[in-house]
């Protein structure tokens, strides 16, 4: 009998180490395959770029100055006193925007305010600028004011005005849309922020305008500001705020909106145009309004003239409480035009009160704060005192500055240094456009004359829709 074990075990053997060999192989290729590049397919997809259409150009101008209570036996009723003068154009070879009146709760027809679009031509926004202006002496409004056309809004600060006695201050909005606008009215006071009753879920029909006496909304209140906020469509508003002392009227003014709350804000061609008193001041303070929107803030006020690169007088820190306005009183300025920063380290609103004195014939103006314009863009002086356009330039470049009217005839170049300001005088009823170059500057008209006083920022031109990548 053979015995066949040791071929067994051999066989066994054999077996084992041929697995471990392809074993040991396939690891080995695992790991080479991994530590490897592999193939790839790729497959870009089909992408076409593409420029949305343009949008209309949209202005709602304030429109005419409306009186409270001049029925006695009404004494909420609205009237309006006096018509708004309006300064509109595009640049020349454009074609003239379609005008039209809004209805209102106040006048209707053609004495409604006026709102202007512009279509765009071959794709391309038509930018177009508009203001009015009004000058007013009845027994309870008396003075001049100046207010610029502006696009609508979503949200709007109102920085300005008062609730308290002499006061007869009103918020003016307007709804310029094809559809009906809900709008709420939030006030903040010394109390903080107040939604009343008066303010919530008031709808605005299209193409109307609707006026709400401020004292309605927060009675009593020496230092309000105000923020509209719409749904559905977006809307315009304003403050018309008036003074009347011993039944003296001494002043009235139509104060724009603010687009939003930030960290930084111009107020930009404040104009200081009383006679001079002692020391060579105008004797009426100018006094600034600032309100932390969202959180409590510490902020740095900062007052230059016009032309100079120092501040005119040593920076003041005021701190913020969230939602409670603060005034802050910049001394006797003497006379000339000038501007004030406001840098805080959280989001604020802000503008700043003058006024040519406090007696019969005296005016007084609210300044709002300035945007940035990067962009060639149109603005148009009201008729009027003569209008004073500052450039401010708060960036660390110099920058040079061209001033066009529409129709090409004018042209001025404004060298405006780092960290400076330039003023230059312009002809009123015109209507121009504001080149920056390369570098981004904030403006402002001012205006004044015996018994009046008016100012308001330039807006930037609504910037064309950046190019959309479709993947079909």
């Amino acid at each position: 009998m053979s015995d066949r074990r040791p071929f067994r075990l051999a066989t066994s053997s054999t077996r084992m180490l041929a697995g471990t060999l392809v074993s040991m192989a396939a690891v080995v290729a695992v790991v080479t395959a991994i530590s490897l590049p592999w193939p790839t397919l790729a497959h870009e997809p089909v992408q076409v770029e593409a420029l949305p259409a343009a949008s209309d150009s949209v202005l709602v101008c304030d429109g005419g100055l409306v009186s409270i209570g001049v029925d006695a036996a009404d004494a909420s009723g609205l009237a309006l006193s006096a018509t708004q003068s309006v300064t509109s154009g595009v640049l020349a070879g454009s074609p003239e925007p379609f005008e039209e009146s809004l209805q209102s709760n106040v006048s209707s027809g053609e004495n409604g305010p006026l709102a202007f679009t512009a279509e765009p031509q071959n794709r391309v926004r038509t930018d177009v600028a508009a203001s009015g202006s009004t000058t007013v002496a009845t027994e309870d409004l008396s003075g001049y004011t100046a207010s610029a056309c502006q696009p609508a809004l979503l949200e709007s600060w109102l920085v300005g005005g008062s609730a308290s006695t002499g006061a007869a201050d009103l918020v003016v909005v307007s709804n310029p849309g094809d559809v009906a606008a809900t709008v709420e009215l939030t006030v903040f006071g010394a109390d903080g922020m107040i939604t009343p009753p008066g303010g919530t879920d008031q709808v605005l029909p299209a193409k109307t305008q609707r006026v709400f006496p401020l004292a309605g909304l927060l009675l009593g209140e020496e230092s309000p500001v105000v923020r509209v906020t719409a749904v559905g469509t977006p809307v315009h508003a304003s403050l018309q705020t008036s003074l009347t002392r011993t039944l003296i009227a001494v002043g009235v003014d139509q104060v724009g909106s603010i687009a939003q709350a930030a960290t930084q804000q111009h107020i930009v061609g404040v104009q200081v145009a009383a006679a001079p008193g002692e020391g060579g001041t105008s004797g009426s303070s100018s006094i600034l309004r600032v309100l932390a929107a969202s959180d409590s803030a510490t902020a740095t006020v900062t007052v230059t003239q016009s032309g100079a690169i120092d501040p005119y007088s040593e920076a003041q820190t005021v701190p913020l409480s969230e939602g409670v306005p603060v005034e802050v009183d910049l001394g006797d300025l003497a006379v000339g035009t000038y501007s004030v920063a406001v840098a805080a380290d959280a989001p604020v609103v802000a503008a700043v009160r003058q006024a040519t004195g406090e007696d019969e014939g005296d005016d007084f103006a609210w300044y709002a704060s300035a945007p940035l314009i990067e962009t060639p863009s149109l603005f148009a002086a009201p008729t009027g005192p003569t209008p004073v356009l500052t450039l401010v330039n708060d960036a660390a470049e110099d920058a040079t500055v061209s001033v066009v009217s529409n129709d090409g005839e004018f042209r001025l170049e404004l060298a405006v240094p780092a960290g400076s300001s330039r003023s230059t005088s312009l002809e009123a009823r015109t209507v121009y456009q504001l080149d920056p170059g390369e570098a981004s500057v904030r403006a402002g008209l001012s205006m004044s004359g015996d018994g009046a006083l008016a100012g308001f920022p330039i807006w930037a031109a609504d910037a064309a829709a950046l190019p959309i990548t479709v993947y079909p």
